[in-house]
């Protein structure tokens, strides 16, 4: 049935007089069984016993396994991936805080797993972070193993592989935005812009407006209380001054004293 529906997992319960309630799960890979596990089941409790609200359906769940034997013990360690494989849910790239809806936790101990459902609530902490609570919905079970038919290291190393046509082949430096688009990065040299090369245009020149003073010479002249004054001259009227410099000496200025111009 399983290869019928092109399924690589599968879960058969039943019970028995010789084996009472009885669990089986396993997994398919080219067309044979990979890994087969048996359990026990005592201590359920459906959903429809916690009386609660429930989570949506298809929200992805987080999985956590506690114990010492998923870490060390080579049976254990295949029963988690087994585990991984039934219940983490979709593959996604991201997923939202709120959308932490859902835990499953098993918890080895005493020669059993023990699988605990919670939904998460989150509550207010006077913080920006908040305040997690657990909250039991449902199903309880624990399981306690029986019999197992694990594939060996090889062949389970083999079905780990995959084929070339679903990796996902990136080229360096190229990526695609939201929208589709193709962007693409270079990278370049540090650039030394003293030497960079731009042409002569009026707009990189100072004008008038940024500077005033500019196309006016500095000239001393001396007043009416025999002080020279700092003035700003136009070259427009620079040669009028030069014509007129001596007349503006011999009636404004004593001829007895000697006073200092420039231009």
């Amino acid at each position: 049935m399983a290869l019928k529906n092109d399924s690589p997992l599968f879960m058969f319960a039943n019970h028995s007089k010789k084996r009472p309630n009885n669990l089986i799960m396993g997994r398919i890979f080219d067309e044979h069984i990979l890994d087969m596990v048996e359990f026990g089941f005592d201590n359920f409790k459906s959903l429809d016993e916690f009386k609660v609200s429930k989570i949506p359906v298809g929200t992805k769940p987080i999985v956590i396994f506690s114990g010492e034997p998923f870490d060390v013990q080579f049976e254990y360690q295949r029963i988690k991936n087994l585990l991984l494989d039934f219940f983490s849910g979709p593959i996604v790239e991201s997923i939202r805080l709120s959308g932490l809806e859902h835990v499953i936790n098993f918890v080895a101990t005493d020669g059993k797993i023990l699988m605990r459902s919670y939904k998460v609530l989150l509550k207010k902490s006077g913080t920006r972070w908040p305040r997690i609570e657990l909250e039991e919905i449902g199903p309880r079970i624990d399981l306690t193993l029986r019999r197992t038919h694990l594939a060996s290291q090889d062949l389970f190393k083999r079905s780990l592989r995959q084929p070339e046509e679903l990796k996902k082949k990136t080229i360096k430096n190229i990526n695609k935005d939201k929208l589709g688009s193709t962007l693409g990065r270079i990278h370049l040299q540090r650039q030394d812009y003293n030497k960079l090369q731009l042409r002569k245009l009026k707009a990189f020149k100072n004008t008038l407006r940024d500077n005033p003073n500019k196309g006016k010479k500095r000239s001393l002249i001396p007043t009416e209380d025999n002080n020279i004054e700092d003035i700003s001259v136009d070259k427009e009227t620079n040669d009028s001054i030069n014509n007129d410099n001596k007349e503006i000496v011999s009636n404004s200025v004593n001829p007895k004293k000697k006073v200092r111009f420039s231009l």
